[in-house]
């Protein structure tokens, strides 16, 4: 599968969910749909359905659910009326707009139930890898291969398990047992504050003893119920680290350089794509959450764009004015232009510039 296919498939995917999210909230309260588009620009195949045109479109960078009444200044039949979306009560507005993004979110969650019921879960092993010299991990003799498997008397199963708990000491004493050649023994120390650099480069002290981790990586089989708790929780981890990523970016403390668009969205998914369809799937919810977060951002013309008017109007009794919400979409456009125009460099620059040689 190369890359130009697993990007045409991941996008089709989240795009088709996305706007999914739209129609089935509208039609639920009961706004007509004209056009619900994969793809935007002249229609290369389709149906027609009632009032719907479902439609596949020639350029594949997005789409689009068209409705009655959409345009507040729009012309309308009598007939129309009831099938509106402008004549809509605020809350409704809402949530129809609001659903094309928490669809994205609902998308990986549903994908990651996937991976962990048929795949299960990866765990690494609480295994020393290496043990630093002077530190706390070789002044109570622990080495290289030695398993961690209890510390206070605490089970440790996973080195997640054992990090947490040497992290969260405050530099009081521990008693670790530890397994070395089938046989157990304990080992008493005290974690040291020591500088580290965090995910995002930052410097930062943490408790530590002074060891890595080997690298033992297992496979733990879930049940149903536990793969749809993993699910949601590994989608809230995944939308934290992202909504924690945009805000170090605005804060200057992440390089925008990170910063990717269409051209390495395509690499990494036909890099995931021969990885297996697993990688690929995974690939594809982290991309949704992403959109998902992308789309509620309070720009105009995205979604949340339209939900920051929805709750002025839901505060001030009116809709905004049509005036300011024309200069404010205007203003929009011309922040997403510059967007993506800086993250197509950043694609550019890696491609000719990052190359070893």
């Amino acid at each position: 599968m190369n890359s130009i296919l697993a990007f045409v498939i991941v996008l089709g995917v989240l795009i088709f969910f996305h706007e999914l999210g739209h129609f089935i909230v509208a039609r639920l309260f009961g706004v007509g749909v004209e056009k619900f588009s994969l793809g935007f620009g002249p229609r290369i195949l389709g149906k027609k359905s009632g009032i719907t045109d479902y439609r596949v479109s020639a350029i594949p960078l997005g789409g689009y659910v068209k409705m009655v009444g959409e345009e507040p200044d729009a012309e309308l039949d009598p007939e129309q009326i009831p099938l509106s979306f402008t004549h809509k009560p605020v809350w409704q507005r809402f949530l129809i707009v609001a659903a094309g993004p928490f669809f994205n979110v609902l998308l990986a969650v549903l994908i990651f139930f996937v991976i962990f019921v048929f795949a299960g879960t990866y765990v690494l092993q609480p295994t020393v890898g290496q043990v630093g010299d002077g530190t706390p991990a070789a002044a109570a003799g622990i080495k290289a291969g030695d398993r961690i498997v209890a510390i206070n008397g605490n089970p440790v199963e996973t080195w997640d398990d054992m990090a947490r708990i040497i992290s969260g000491s405050a530099g009081k004493s521990l008693r670790v047992v530890v397994k070395r050649d089938g046989e157990r023994f304990e080992a008493e120390l005290t974690p040291r504050l020591t500088p580290t650099n965090n995910l995002f480069g930052e410097e930062i002290k943490r408790y530590v003893i002074g060891i890595t981790a080997a690298g033992d990586v297992v496979t733990r089989e879930l049940g149903f119920f536990e793969s749809l708790g993993q699910s949601v929780v590994q989608t809230w981890r995944v939308t934290e680290l992202t909504v924690v990523s945009i805000v170090k970016i605005f804060q200057g403390t992440v390089s925008t350089k990170t910063l990717g668009g269409p051209i390495m969205i395509a690499q990494m998914a036909g890099q995931q794509a021969r990885e297996g369809i697993t990688n690929l799937a995974f690939f594809t919810a982290l991309i949704s959450i992403n959109l998902a977060i992308l789309n509620i951002l309070p720009i105009p013309v995205l979604d949340g764009g339209h939900l920051l008017f929805f709750l002025i109007e839901a505060i001030i009794g009116r809709p905004v004015n049509m005036r300011v919400r024309e200069i404010a979409q205007q203003a929009g456009i011309f922040l997403l232009l510059l967007l993506m125009v800086y993250v197509f460099y950043n694609d550019i620059t890696r491609i000719f510039f990052s190359q070893p040689g």
